[in-house]
């Protein structure tokens, strides 16, 4: 099937090498960033989700209303609004949009920014309250007839709404988790299981547990694999670069902290087991910021990064998300050297096979 691209537009400028600058809302980046990803092939960008951040749902409008073709995945953290709220919400930018949203479910990793935002229940419990939430965004979505629900985090009397969403039946909906905790909440759920970038016999033991935990629910979700690609004219220079990137990183002070989600901890293990895997992914950089979030990269020319790249999808995962170091300028350095080469060396496999 085609491989669908995935970037990353945020509020404004900045990265683990750039530090924040100007107002936490600047409308030109986002309509740069939007319109930088439209140019440049990508099917989706995601917007993140933050206790500190602008809200997502206005950074989504924006980004929509600069752009024609571009699609969004939201973040969206269960527990701080009703689900009938949410769904409402969503439907209402699916409608906006013409149908370009997905939602991105995210049951929070950390207890600090958890509590930022007022919400003092914990992990394997977030969870729980995540799969009671998605269920009810579901039948908020789709239900033809006003429902009752009494469950163990929400209770609902005659919950109907008059919005639906553009696409049918529903917005797609994608969400994360390292845990097994996660994968029980989320297998009965998602659309797309999101990964962060591996191993591949990590990755590949770990979307057989998702498969065989949705199958249980009569599932086939398919997966999104992110990465951090380091691209450069050889594989030489691109290493050069990396290493550049890593030095930034170190003398900029800051103590990579200890991250209480799974997911860090899986790549922190296979940083462990050694700092390059597979053909060309490094792990120093996941070590250097303490793996939060997506920060293992893909390190090499064009056609070697696109080649890894290529591997994840033959494993299952039809998404990639790839988000750079220098946001806007690596944006157009993939779109105009990595893009185009993945989906043609994807198209090349769905061929052969």
């Amino acid at each position: 099937m085609p491989v669908e691209m995935i970037g990353w537009v945020a509020p404004r400028v900045s990265s683990e090498i750039i530090a924040p600058a100007g107002p936490a809302f600047n409308g030109s980046v986002i309509a740069e960033a939007a319109k930088l990803h439209e140019r440049a092939d990508f099917d989706r960008v995601l917007i993140g989700y933050f206790s500190n951040a602008p809200d997502g749902f206005m950074v989504a409008a924006y980004s929509a209303a600069n752009t024609e073709r571009l699609a969004f995945l939201l973040a969206h953290r269960p527990g701080f609004v009703s689900p009938t709220v949410a769904a409402r919400k969503l439907a209402t930018l699916d409608q906006l949009t013409d149908g370009r949203l997905a939602v991105h479910l995210i049951a929070g990793g950390s207890e600090l920014e958890q509590a930022m935002d007022g919400d003092f229940v914990d992990h394997d419990e977030r969870y729980r309250r995540l799969d009671e939430y998605a269920g009810l965004l579901r039948r908020t979505w789709t239900e033809p007839a006003p429902f009752d629900h009494d469950g163990t985090f929400y209770r609902l009397e005659r919950a109907h709404a008059d919005i639906r969403c553009h696409q049918t039946p529903h917005i797609p909906v994608y969400g994360g988790g390292g845990s097994d905790a996660a994968i029980r909440a989320l297998a009965p759920h998602l659309d797309v299981f999101m990964l962060w970038g591996e191993p591949l016999a990590d990755t590949a033991a770990f979307m057989a547990r998702v498969r065989a935990a949705a199958a249980e629910h009569r599932r086939t979700p398919t997966f999104s694999l992110s990465t951090r690609p380091i691209l450069a004219e050889t594989d030489d220079k691109a290493w050069d670069r990396a290493r550049a990137i890593l030095g930034k990183i170190e003398q900029s002070g800051r103590k990579p902290q200890l991250q209480e989600n799974v997911g860090s901890q899986r790549l922190l293990a296979a940083a462990e087991t050694g700092e390059l895997q597979d053909s060309c992914l490094w792990m120093k950089l996941a070590q250097a910021t303490g793996a939060r979030g997506n920060s293992t990269a893909l390190v090499g020319a064009p056609d070697t990064v696109a080649r890894a790249m290529v591997e994840y999808y033959k494993l299952g995962a039809t998404s990639l998300l790839i988000r750079g170091y220098d946001p806007l300028p690596d944006t157009e350095q993939y779109g105009a050297e990595l893009v185009p080469l993945v989906r043609k060396l994807v198209a090349e496999v769905d061929a052969a096979a």
